[in-house]
């Protein structure tokens, strides 16, 4: 496994400071990543939870900015062990406040009707240019820019569209990208599962910025995840290609909604994921 897939697999990897206590680090880009805490939180709960239940959906809250600098705590409330639902609420803290908040919901899994939507007809991932070659050549003057990057030697991305990273066009609100871990994963439930959630978060808001002209804006617009959710359908490896296919469907009152679907490539619907920022 690669250096950097590592770094992020290991952080994403909560340490366990006692009974329902855990602690997670930080990537050292002077900000915390949305992506990062959802992942993290959902680590720290995993632990909690009989292995015959899987991890169905999550519910969070964004409360205030995260500080770099310091560890985040994850207390894991042990709401609920049913026979056939089990329910978790975590709340991360820093400096004594709490700075997110996630409910989760777990199920044994049972037989029943079955139907997703159809993928989108999109080129496959290998037809595509990887972001990360786009990344390098945009970001080659920006220093700012550079501290991000080290996640496209983790992740492999590529966009549909090909909408250029210093484009000042208006688009539709709509987004497609392939993405998957640039190495083989561990066979661990957990790992996919966090490593799907830490994607779920990359390019994620943008996509509600595009009928407006996303880079033109860039300056005169701060941006925050305000909610994130995800409703995990069917099982998934996060180090084989996902088709994430976004759409905005509103914009308004200073908050873009966002909504994606996960598919893998044999078309199948694995993970939903819908975001207020």
């Amino acid at each position: 496994m690669n250096p950097i897939l590592k770094n992020i697999i290991d952080i994403l990897n909560v340490e366990e400071l006692e009974r329902n206590l855990y602690r997670g680090q930080n990537h050292k880009t002077e900000h915390v990543f949305g992506g990062q805490v959802l992942a993290q939180a959902i680590a720290a709960a995993y632990r909690t939870v009989e292995a015959d239940h899987d991890l169905h959906s999550i519910h969070s809250y964004f409360i205030r900015p995260g500080d770099w600098n310091v560890p985040i705590i994850y207390e894991v409330d042990r709401i609920r062990d049913g026979r056939s639902f089990t329910t978790r609420r975590v709340v991360a803290i820093q400096h004594g406040r709490a700075i997110f908040d996630m409910a989760l919901s777990w199920h044994r899994m049972e037989p029943g009707v079955s139907h997703d939507l159809p993928m989108p007809d999109v080129p496959p991932p290998a037809a595509l240019r990887g972001d990360r070659e786009a990344f390098l050549e945009y970001s080659k003057d920006n220093a700012e820019m550079q501290r991000f990057g080290f996640r496209f030697e983790a992740i492999d991305s590529r966009q549909v569209e090909r909408i250029p990273m210093d484009d000042q066009d208006t688009h539709p609100p709509v987004k497609h990208t392939w993405l998957k871990a640039r190495d083989p994963l561990p066979d661990d439930k957990e790992v996919h599962l966090a490593l799907l959630a830490y994607m779920s978060d990359l390019d994620f808001m943008s996509t509600s910025m595009l009928p407006h002209g996303r880079n033109r804006m860039r300056n005169s617009v701060q941006g925050a995840s305000i909610d994130h959710a995800l409703w995990f359908h069917r099982p998934f490896r996060a180090d084989e290609w996902l088709l994430f296919a976004k759409e905005s469907p509103n914009a308004g009152g200073a908050r873009g909604f966002v909504r994606g679907q996960f598919f893998n490539q044999s078309g199948d619907l694995v993970v939903t994921a819908a975001q207020e920022c």
